[in-house]
């Protein structure tokens, strides 16, 4: 939309009093404002001024429509000002009709008698129309001096051509035309804009502009709000009810390693506020620097809960949020024109998108990375993966800046080193923590001046008859009716069973008068989980919801989570038995936390566990105390003793326990990217690794070097590298080179001890593979490391696969799963013939997949293959990721061309599984199918319907919505709708840049 502006670019002249027009409005079109935020959608429905006679506009926010030109009154009016310039136009009979115009326009716009002016860049009327001359010239379509010029003007004549009487009474009067021009403005429609809004993006793109300065100068003093516009602050407070910030908060953000745009490292415990910070250094680095970001964080649902979260900013501040995760993401991401991305991503998708920054030599452009729960290094392949990513922009980018957040570390000193990092601490708690343990029916205070570690605090009063005392012989109900239902309470268990038969003994127990609290939207939650399961609900939620009560652990599909989780944290549900998991998933702080056991599954509970757990105890605004219980038996006394007592665990580098994907796959993806390509400049990039920070850990029998040669050599071996690695000095700098078969691997994000298996499994495809149904595909892309946990029941193997179609039933004898070999199995027959148990497994859950792709229906599918319905829902979620991961590998070799188109379209279904109608509504951050089906039959069917939403509406029309996920559903659908533009409007510019002579070529 053309923003309405003066008639012609002015020359400087001294300040005038304006008669109207707000002086602040002056700063939108000043040389030194800062590019502007994008307009929001709501602009589009802003009303037209109303004009009142005499030409004066009745809406308050309007401008002056002559800009800088002084009223109609007075010696020095603008029409004035044309006679004088008619009266020398007559009498200066040898002045081109240019130049006539020139010198006129230039006295208008000067104010001056001065004849200097002679070129015009851009002239628009009130409608924003230009008219441009062949000369150069740009004029309105109503402009002071006639179209019909003198065609050697035209055609470059150098010469003035004389101008008769009889030539300019064929003319209109200037001061006529003039006229015509002003009426003609006046009477032209308005653009659709408000001018309150502009005034209010002016004084946002002043304070941007102020922002940027001070944060690169060396004053204190950052600005409005941190470096940020004064909106950023209001936005906080109406998307999240935030007031003021902590001191800490404060004190971090104005730290000096920051204002020198240092990398750091701050830790603080659960619940003190740490994300916020991060927050507002990344609004700092997209608005006021004009760099992307990158957030990783560790799990899926965190990554959709923080896209979903932070839309709203996107759009009311002119960035996009983009969504890397499972199957989401674009390598390497679009180039965007105008506004710059914040992209938000799981820890093995943040790898990846690195990777494809690099290689297309963008990661300068990076100019942050935020890295939140970093104690993850510590914590397997996925520490592994987190380590390479930081690494490699170290490595090379020395523009980019990184955050790392945890409520978790210890051996700071490490990984101060390895991101060469400051460090801020602080032992805030915005409620206080109060720890104790349970041993029979007394309860301990945790104290670390006692010598023990515990102080008695109080005996347990809760009255138990002796079947109780049978049933709940740790005294869980009396804890629990200390604080529900008025209060919220979280039972950490330590497996997903436990979860449901505590939830379960505790609903037995329980008084009636607890089923009245809030029992209409209990009613309402029932019935929105049986919508969810097409009719089916789980027959625990059924018995424990109308208590308060329910269980959350991976056995729950995504609605029925999403939907636990909201009922939650709006006080309907009182009490979660949930597992470890929650703890460092989504936030759902409760009044008292109480540990059912020292354990997570058998393993004992680690520090850092238990740190996570008991630090969602305390609702900040809400509670003036957070209480944790940890429930312990007598032979466990001295292992929690020592658990409380002890520090938290250090952080050690995975790169090595890790090998294929670890170190390997960090050799190979080193020598892809051309960052390092010889033995030498290896060793250099590993020294500047967490790996390389611990070399000291490492055995004596192995340098890092032997390592480093190891690696490469078992790479060369594999077919991954090529190259020759000698024990002989001189051979240090040979030049290692990528195969097409590395390549392909390390820009799939394929783990290597699966790479090989994997080409030979789509070769095999090439030479016959069954179209007729996806199942031969969903075998392929059916993930490997989901094979281990799987138990076939042979019956329904069996089953499954007499059900299927002759060609189908081909597809297993082509992987390696004969028909003899199924019935024998599921007849209980001895066999003879070996077939190995990865492709039996396999084959096993593509058969799963394929159910599910056909029903769309996870409750169905589960009770088919007997297994539990969050388990089908992972392994949808699994494959739907590894599909995408299959795809990039085909991409980069030529001889699996086939496979591109046919993965790609298998990739959406999965990432979906729900009718086709239902998938646009489903790209939406937050939108989970049952909530897609709500709104498509509500009439909400395209994104386009959901960005133009009214929330209000959207509250009235879709149960169980509240008014805050109505705006963040709409804000996300904005968000989407504007990346998807971008994205057309950069491949349209992309094929306008493409040369003539290629065939296609515009």
């Amino acid at each position: 939309m053309a923003e309405p502006g003066p008639a012609v670019r002015r020359r400087s002249r001294p300040a005038r009093k304006r008669s109207r027009a707000p002086v602040q409005l002056r700063a939108a079109a000043s040389p030194l404002a800062c590019k502007r935020l994008s307009p929001s959608v709501e602009e589009a429905s802003a009303e037209p001024p109303v004009w009142a006679a005499g030409g004066e506009c009745t809406n308050d926010s309007e401008e002056d429509m002559f800009g800088d030109c002084d009223s109609f009154y007075g010696n020095d009016s603008l029409l004035a000002q044309v006679d004088d310039m008619e009266q020398v136009y007559l009498q200066d009979k040898d002045m081109d009709i240019k130049a006539a115009g020139e010198f006129m326009l230039g006295n208008l716009q000067s104010g001056t008698d001065q004849r200097k002016q002679s070129d015009f860049s851009t002239s628009e009327n009130a409608a924003g129309h230009k008219v441009e001359r062949d000369d150069g010239f740009q004029m309105n379509e109503n402009d002071l001096i006639d179209n019909k010029e003198e065609p050697e003007h035209r055609e470059g004549n150098t010469e003035f051509p004389m101008v008769s009487k009889c030539d300019l009474s064929k003319r209109e009067s200037l001061k006529d035309h003039l006229k015509s021009a002003m009426t003609g403005n006046a009477k032209a429609q308005t653009p659709l804009v408000s001018k309150t809004k502009q005034l209010k993006e002016a004084i946002l793109s002043e304070e941007i502009c102020v922002a940027r300065k001070t944060i690169e100068s060396s004053d204190d003093d950052i600005g409005p709000f941190y470096g940020l516009p004064s909106k950023v602050k209001d936005l906080l407070r109406q998307f999240r009810g935030i007031e003021t910030l902590y001191e800490w908060q404060h004190d971090c953000l104005t730290l000096e390693s920051l204002h020198q745009r240092k990398n750091l490292i701050y830790s603080l415990p659960t619940s003190g506020g740490k994300t916020l910070v991060a927050e507002i250094l990344i609004l700092q680095e997209l608005l006021c620097r004009q760099k992307d970001v990158l957030m990783i964080l560790p799990y899926v649902a965190i990554v959709q809960e923080k896209v979903w979260g932070l839309s709203s900013f996107g759009v009311e501040l002119g960035f996009l949020v983009e969504e890397y995760a499972g199957s989401k993401g674009r390598f390497p991401p679009i180039k965007r024109r105008i506004k710059n991305s914040l992209y938000i991503a799981t820890i093995e998708k943040g790898h990846a998108l690195v990777n494809s920054l690099i290689e297309t030599e963008r990661i300068d452009h990076l100019g942050l990375v935020v890295v939140d729960e970093l104690h993850m290094l510590g914590e397997g392949s996925r520490g592994a993966v987190l380590e390479m990513t930081l690494a490699k922009i170290l490595y090379t980018s020395k523009n980019t800046q990184i955050i790392g957040m945890s409520a978790t570390l210890n051996n700071v000193g490490d990984l101060q080193k390895f991101l060469q990092a400051d460090y801020y601490t602080n032992n805030f708690r915005p409620v206080e923590l109060k720890e104790y343990i349970k041993i029979r029916d007394t309860i301990y205070e945790v104290d670390g001046k006692a010598e023990n570690g515990f102080t008695f605090s109080r005996l347990l009063s809760f009255k138990y008859s002796s079947n109780l005392e049978k049933a709940d012989p740790d005294h869980i109900i009396a804890l629990v009716t200390e604080v529900i239902p008025k209060y919220s309470c979280l039972i950490f268990c330590p497996t997903k069973k436990n979860c449901e038969n505590v939830a379960s003994m505790v609903c037995k127990y329980l008084n009636k008068e607890f089923r009245a609290h809030r029992e209409k939207e209990k009613k309402d939650l029932i019935k929105n989980l049986k919508t969810i399961g097409n009719g089916s609900i789980c027959p625990v939620l059924k018995h424990t919801i109308p208590f308060g009560i329910a269980y959350h652990h991976s056995g729950l599909t995504n609605d029925e989570r999403k939907g636990i989780e909201e009922a939650y944290s709006a006080g309907v549900l009182c009490l979660l038995a949930c597992t470890a998991t929650l703890a460092a998933g989504v936030n759902l702080p409760a009044r008292r936390v109480i540990l059912r056991a020292p354990y997570v599954a058998r393993e004992f509970l680690k520090k850092n566990q238990y740190k996570q757990m008991i630090g969602r105890a305390g609702r900040a605004g809400i509670d003036s105390a957070g209480e944790s219980i940890l429930i312990v038996q007598e032979k466990d006394k001295q292992l929690v003793q020592d658990l409380v007592n002890s520090p938290l665990e250090n952080c050690y580098s995975n790169l090595l326990p890790e090998f294929t994907k670890g170190i390997q796959s960090l050799l190979l993806s080193l020598v892809g990217l051309k960052i390092a390509v010889t033995l030498e400049e290896i060793y250099s990039f590993m020294c500047h690794t967490l790996l390389g920070v611990q070399q000291q850990l490492l055995s004596k029998e192995k340098s890092l070097l032997d390592i480093i040669k190891e690696g490469v050599e078992n790479l060369i071996e594999n077919g991954l590298l090529k190259g020759k690695i000698s024990e002989k000095d001189g051979n240090s700098q040979s030049i290692l080179a990528i195969t097409q078969l590395g390549k392909a691997a390390y820009k799939g994000s394929i783990d290597l001890a699966y790479c090989n298996a994997l080409y030979r499994e789509l070769k095999k495809g090439l030479e016959g593979l069954v179209l007729e149904s996806n199942l031969h595909l969903l075998y392929l892309a059916t993930p490997y490391d989901m094979i281990y946990n799987c138990n076939p029941d042979w019956m329904i193997y069996l089953r499954q696969f007499n059900q299927l179609s002759a060609a189908e039933q081909r597809v297993a004898d082509i992987v390696g799963v004969p028909e003899s070999f199924i019935t024998k199995k599921a007849s209980g027959q001895a066999i003879r013939k070996n077939v190995d148990s990865a492709i039996i497994n396999r084959l096993y859950l593509s058969f799963v997949l394929y159910t599910l792709l056909k029903e769309t229906n996870v409750w169905s599918v589960s009770e088919k293959f007997n297994m539990s319905r969050g388990y089908v829902q992972s392994l949808l979620t699994s494959a739907a990721s590894f599909a995408s991961c299959v795809l990039h590998f085909c991409e980069e070799l030529e001889e699996f061309w086939v496979y591109k188109a046919l993965l790609t379209e298998l990739t959406k279904q999965l990432t979906y599984c729900v009718k086709a109608e239902l998938i646009p509504l489903m790209e939406v951050a937050g939108v989970l199918e049952a909530r897609a089906k709500q709104l498509y039959n509500a009439g909400y069917k395209t994104l386009a319907h959901l960005a133009n939403a009214n929330p209000e509406t959207l509250v009235k029309m879709i149960e169980h919505l509240s008014r805050r996920q109505a705006k963040q559903i709409v804000s996300s659908a904005k968000m989407l709708l504007s990346e998807k533009a971008e994205a057309l409007q950069e491949e349209v510019d992309e094929l306008l840049r493409m040369p003539a002579d290629i065939p296609g070529a515009c």
